[in-house]
């Protein structure tokens, strides 16, 4: 079984436990190639935003790994944050920073 359909019916807090477990992993290999983590620690997501990506690859996968277009993102961010509703603040959060740079 691959990890995105391990995901798929995954409670929040399996799926929060798991990126944890990767943002920690990132952590030490960045650690272990000498970068300071002051340097970097802001660059990287939140575990909740780590959740909401996964979700969303795990959606593209589904549909034939296509790419979505800006509109349909929204709706697919929109379709996780309705389908989590802890993670409504993250999603709406991410969006808001996706809008302000492709302004």
């Amino acid at each position: 079984m691959t990890a995105e359909r391990a995901r798929r019916g995954a409670s929040l807090e399996v799926l929060r436990a798991e990126a944890h477990d990767e943002l920690q992993t990132v952590i030490m290999a960045r650690c272990r190639d000498g970068e300071d983590p002051w340097d970097f620690m802001t660059e990287l997501p939140t575990v909740d935003e780590l959740v909401v990506w996964m979700l969303r690859a795990d959606r593209i996968r589904d549909d034939g790994d296509r790419l979505p277009n800006a509109a349909r993102d929204y709706r697919l961010l929109r379709q996780i944050a309705l389908d989590h509703p802890p993670l409504t603040r993250t999603v709406w959060s991410m969006l808001g920073r996706l809008d302000r740079a492709a302004g």
